[in-house]
């Protein structure tokens, strides 16, 4: 594997198997799959450093071996870490996995950052090489109200500032969005306006299950999926705007957001958190135009009927081309993409294991 090459698209899907890397060109009508990487181990999240686009982690698990961060320039030769991601001994926990690994700002280079199970967030200053606390949130005086999700209490989205290093937003399940804009000294909940059905407080200031968190470009707004709601906020996170209404379901896990078009974005809803399979058995992307004020149902070639499956959290990306192509993974191994934001969609790739995250890049100018 070399550098991501002009006009190319590359998608790294992380399985309960290894990780796979999908290649086409600009038109993206035909895909070489390579893989699987990592063979006996599941693959949490696989990702692409945007920075330099050679440089590739995967974050790793075994239930016998524990997990890591495996890093690779170029994907011919991978690392593991040195000294692996651990809490320090004052903190009396234990990292179980590896959620999510996010490049940081264009301005700090050699920064990565991670989110793990049980809630905390790492920061890496040489490449993925060694690890350290961000102790600010690990250590946050609310820590004994946050709660475990079904999949455990897991920090699985990171939102660096693009403009402004010191600023970011994470998410936790269950426990809501947090945001720091010193670096990570302080952080301060960001939750008003989202609900939290399962709470005595239907409207807590921290405690919701947050299951996705993403920026939209430019501006200061943010999208999330959440266990009660699709919510956009115009104010950086301060308040919340609940845009559920026009979607079958409240409930579902992934979302993606157009890479320059603030207004539109992609959920694919599920029934409940009782029955975590689609609604009705139909395979339903919705997409909105508006910012979430309507919602359209976008499931032109997508199953109809007997589709029993779940789509998670991690597993839907947005690519950067002209005419933006969107890509999910399922519960039972499908990858789908659209070249067409959402009017028609395709099979990509049918008997993966089941898919774990989906990440698209390109294609390169």
């Amino acid at each position: 594997m070399t550098r991501l090459k002009k006009g190319n698209v590359v998608l790294l899907v992380g399985t309960s198997k290894g990780g796979f890397i999908l290649r086409s060109d600009a038109r993206r009508k035909t895909w070489a799959v390579e893989g699987p990487l990592f063979a006996g181990l599941m693959v949490h999240h696989f990702t692409l450093d945007p920075r330099d686009g050679e440089t590739f982690y995967a974050a790793t698990y075994s239930e016998w071996w524990g997990c890591d961060i495996q890093r690779s320039r170029g994907g011919s030769k991978w690392h593991r870490t040195k000294g692996g991601v651990r809490y320090e001994p004052d903190a009396g926990l234990s990292v179980k996995c590896v959620w999510h690994i996010h490049p940081g700002n264009a301005s700090e280079p050699g920064v990565v950052y991670a989110g793990v199970d049980p809630a905390g967030l790492f920061r890496s200053k040489d490449s993925g090489v060694t690890w350290t606390e961000v102790k600010g949130l690990n250590r946050h005086e609310s820590r004994n109200r946050w709660m475990p999700g079904k999949g455990g209490m897991i920090l699985h989205s990171i939102v660096p500032d693009p403009h402004d290093a010191r600023k970011m937003h994470i998410a936790i399940s269950a426990a809501g969005v947090f945001y720091t804009e010193d670096g990570g000294a302080t952080w301060q909940p960001r939750n008003r306006g989202t609900r939290a059905d399962f709470m005595p407080d239907k409207y807590p200031d921290l405690g919701q299950c947050v299951h996705k968190l993403l920026p939209a470009p430019g501006g200061n707004s943010l999208y999330q999926q959440n266990h009660c709601g699709v919510y956009r906020s115009d104010s950086g996170g301060e308040r919340w705007k609940d845009i559920s209404k026009g979607l079958p379901s409240r409930f579902g896990f992934c979302m993606g957001v157009h890479p320059r078009e603030a207004g539109t974005a992609w959920v694919v809803p599920m029934e409940s958190s009782q029955f975590r399979a689609c609604p009705d058995g139909k395979l339903s992307a919705y997409r909105s135009r508006d910012g979430g004020r309507s919602w359209q149902r976008a499931a032109k070639g997508l199953p109809e009927r007997n589709a029993h499956l779940l789509v998670l959290r991690e597993a839907m990306s947005v690519d950067s081309a002209d005419s933006a192509g969107v890509y999910f993974g399922t519960s039972t191994g499908q990858l789908f993409h659209t070249r067409d934001e959402g009017s028609s969609w395709n099979l990509m790739a049918d008997y993966l294991p089941p898919i774990y995250s989906v990440e698209a890049f390109g294609p390169q100018a």
